[in-house]
This record gives structure tokens, C-alpha cells and sequence, in this order.
């Protein structure tokens, strides 16, 4: 098709002020756009979503200590995912590929403007994923608040998002062992959700309970704060469900769409759970069912239709409700901000719940072919299993390791007097 005038205008003006420049062929402007958009709207969901959300769940001592882990974060995995993250997970590993990728693009060599990844540049591309190796240690983060020194978090953070983050993403979407059995997880079950819930719950008894957990109440200081925080995370789980479509397309405006309707289930399941138990719905329970039925939707989102997104919501604000008073009342584990309720077991049933909904039968967009929910319910379960055993093993193996160098956590005498303060030597409020 030959380009309109204006753009072939706008192409050779382009060329005559950059003459180095070189225009990557194939590439669809359509998609581009939307993935840039999708880009900044994932990038959105850590900041100031995600920091927003997690620092009004804290005491107020700590609350500066939750935006810097979060702003640090994204600061550091950007740059390891220059260096060798992307190459890691999206490079050929040759004799190693079903467990890890090449070292080829190494510091992005070789990616020039005129590099293309499918119909969009390469460049958007890496940036996309970039965003979601950010989130996803940013999230664990919710398992240790208030207690962990914030230069044993950086140590923690650089070694678990390379050596458990970029392998499973590479299982998953880079080519590896998982792809080749057909495992479905279209924007982050396993990779991002599971991955997070269990560093967050392994992290959580390593370190052990806060002081005065479970006798003390330790309510979060600043509702408003994380009702904002919760209403960014919504808006930007558009780009990072319906942008794993890497186009704009019909695909892209289904998963928005079941995306928007598994957050709304799941927060009106949570509603309603509290209002059986406690008689009273709460701010923070509809919210928390909101991330609860978002998380659990993401592996799903594109391969399921709306009935399906429905069921998918519902079940994750019921089950995710009763696996906070587990792991919270009974089991007694200080996972501070219920990471591992929420995204692990969030993931777990998102994962295992798209075998059963992606069926034609069930209204969503079809299985691998020729395989039936039983086979593909077996092959999601395996890659669940594997997901959580290597995130277990490892992230308990780096916390001993940094726990070597480092204290992990802070005395007892610094936690009272809040991480703000000790860490930072800043206050949150000056009232």
C-alpha cells in the first residue's frame, strides 16, 4: 500500500535532519502506537500505581520506605534489563534455549531503529517487557514491608529478578520448555503472579513476623492513598493484559474487556464476602478484590470470552478472600500487604482456570488443537509446579546468601521508630 503524502513528506524530512537514520520495514503504525501507550500505561501501574497502593497500606513510619523500594526498583531492574535481562529471556540459548536465552543482545547489541520485533519496532518491544520485570519484584515487596534494610532489598531484588524472573519468563514466552508444551499464560499468571506470591510469601518467613504481628494491629494509615493507588493499577492493567496482544487488534479489545470484567467480579465477590462474614463491606476489601480478580484474569485475558472472565472473577474474590484469613489467622504468616493471597494464589487459579474457560465449549477462544480441558488443565498444573518450586528454591537461596552479607532485617528498636526515619533519615508527614 503506498504511504499517504504527508507521511512520505514527514519520512524524508526525517532522513534529511538524521541522514543515519534507517526505517525498519514491516513495521505497523498502528500497533507501534498502541504498544507505547501500552508501555507507559504498565510503567504506570509500579509508578505511581503500585507505590501509591503499597505506601498507604503501611504505618505511617514506613511510608517513604515503600515509595523508594518501589521508585528504586524500577530504577535498578531497567538498567539489568538492558544489560542481560531481555537478552536472557528473548535470545536464542542454543543447546540451553528450553531453560534460558543467549547472551546476543547483551546491552542491546545489534537493536537499531531498524530493528523489528513482529509488525512493531524492537526497541518498544524490550520496553514492554522491560515493564513487566519491573512490577513483578516491586510486587514482592508487599511481603517484607516495614522490616527488610533497604540495601539488603536492592541486593535481593537485582539477583531474584535474574535468577527467577527472566528464567520463567523465558520458559513461558521466550521459547522455552513451558511454550513448547502448548502452557497457556497470555500476560503473567506464572511469570508475574506467581513468581511474586510466593518470593513475597518465602520472603515473609525468612524474616520473620514484625513486632507485636498477629497481636498488634497494624491497620493501613492511609485509605485514600491506596484507593488512588488501586484505581491506577486498573486502568493500567489495560496496557499490561490487552498490550500482551503486541497489537491493536481484535484480540487486544477482548482481553480489555475481560480484563475490566474480572476486576469488577472480583471486587463485588470480596464485597460481598465481607458483608456475609463481618456484616459491613470495607474500602480496603473491594479494592483488594479488585487486584485479587485482575490478577487472577491475566493469564486468562486472552483466550477466554466474557462469560468465562465472569466465573474467572467471581472465584478469585471468594478464594482469594479466604486465603488471607488463612494465611493471615490461622497459619499466622506476617505477609505484610497479602501478596501471596492475592497474586499467588490469584495466578495459581488464573492459570489453572484458563484450561477450563478457553474452550470453545465454555465460550472462550479455543485450546491447542486437538487437546481437551483434561490435557491442558495437566499441562497447566505442571507449569504452576514448576513456577512455584523455582521461585521457592531460589528466592530462599538468595535472602541466606544476601542474609550473609548483610543483616535482612532491621533491630527491633529501629522498626519501632520506622524505616523512614532509620533508612532514610526523612519523614513521610510533618504534622
Amino acid at each position: 500500500m503506498a504511504m499517504p503524502g504527508r507521511a512520505v513528506a514527514l519520512r524524508a524530512m526525517v532522513l534529511l535532519l538524521v541522514p543515519g537514520l534507517v526505517f525498519a520495514e514491516g513495521i505497523d503504525t498502528g500497533d507501534t502506537a498502541w504498544m507505547l501507550t501500552a508501555t507507559a500505561l504498565v510503567l504506570f501501574m509500579t509508578l505511581p500505581g503500585l507505590a501509591l497502593f503499597y505506601s498507604g497500606l503501611v504505618r505511617d513510619r514506613n511510608v517513604l520506605s515503600v515509595l523508594m523500594q518501589c521508585f528504586a526498583i524500577t530504577c535498578l531492574v531497567s538498567v539489568f534489563w538492558i544489560v542481560a535481562g531481555y537478552s536472557l529471556t528473548f535470545t536464542d540459548g542454543g543447546a540451553l534455549q528450553k531453560w534460558t536465552g543467549g547472551l546476543d543482545k547483551v546491552l542491546l547489541a545489534g537493536i537499531t531503529p531498524a530493528s523489528a520485533q513482529g509488525n512493531i519496532p524492537e526497541t518498544v518491544f524490550l520496553m514492554f517487557q522491560m515493564t513487566f520485570a519491573i512490577i513483578t519484584p516491586a510486587l514482592v515487596v508487599g511481603g517484607f514491608a516495614e522490616r527488610m534494610r533497604f540495601s539488603a532489598m536492592i541486593c535481593f531484588s537485582a539477583l531474584w529478578v535474574l535468577l527467577v524472573y527472566v528464567p520463567v519468563a523465558h520458559w513461558v514466552w521466550g521459547g522455552g520448555w513451558l511454550a513448547e508444551m502448548g502452557f497457556m499464560d497470555f500476560a503473567g499468571g506464572a511469570v508475574v503472579h506467581i513468581n511474586a506470591g510466593v518470593g513475597a510469601l518465602v520472603a515473609a518467613l525468612v524474616l520473620g513476623k514484625r513486632k507485636g504481628f498477629p497481636n498488634t494491629p497494624m491497620p493501613p494509615h492511609n485509605l485514600p492513598t491506596t484507593v488512588a493507588g488501586a484505581c491506577m493499577l486498573w486502568v493500567g492493567w489495560f496496557g499490561f493484559n490487552a498490550g500482551s496482544a503486541i497489537a491493536a487488534d481484535g484480540a487486544a479489545g477482548m482481553a480489555m474487556l475481560v480484563t475490566h470484567i474480572g476486576a469488577a467480579a472480583g471486587s463485588l465477590a470480596w464485597m460481598g464476602q465481607e458483608g456475609i462474614k463481618f456484616g459491613k463491606p470495607s474500602v480496603l476489601g473491594i479494592v483488594t478484590g479488585m487486584v485479587a480478580g485482575l490478577g487472577t484474569i491475566t493469564p486468562a485475558s486472552g483466550f477466554v470470552g466474557p462469560a468465562g472472565a465472569l466465573a474467572i472473577g467471581l472465584a478469585a474474590g471468594v478464594c482469594c478472600f479466604w486465603a488471607t484469613k488463612l494465611i493471615k489467622r490461622v497459619l499466622r504468616i506476617d505477609d505484610s500487604l497479602d501478596v501471596f493471597p492475592v497474586h499467588g494464589i490469584g495466578g495459581i487459579l488464573g492459570i489453572l482456570l484458563t484450561s477450563v474457560f478457553a474452550a470453545v465449549s465454555m465460550g472462550g477462544l479455543g485450546l491447542p488443537e486437538g487437546r481437551g480441558i483434561a490435557v491442558q488443565f495437566g499441562v497447566q498444573a505442571i507449569g504452576a509446579v514448576a513456577t512455584i518450586a523455582w521461585c521457592a528454591v531460589l528466592t530462599f537461596a538468595i535472602l541466606k546468601i544476601v542474609g550473609v552479607v548483610i543483616p535482612l532485617r532491621v533491630s527491633e528498636e529501629e522498626e519501632t521508630e520506622g524505616l523512614d526515619i532509620v533508612l532514610h533519615d526523612e519523614r513521610g508527614y510533618n504534622l
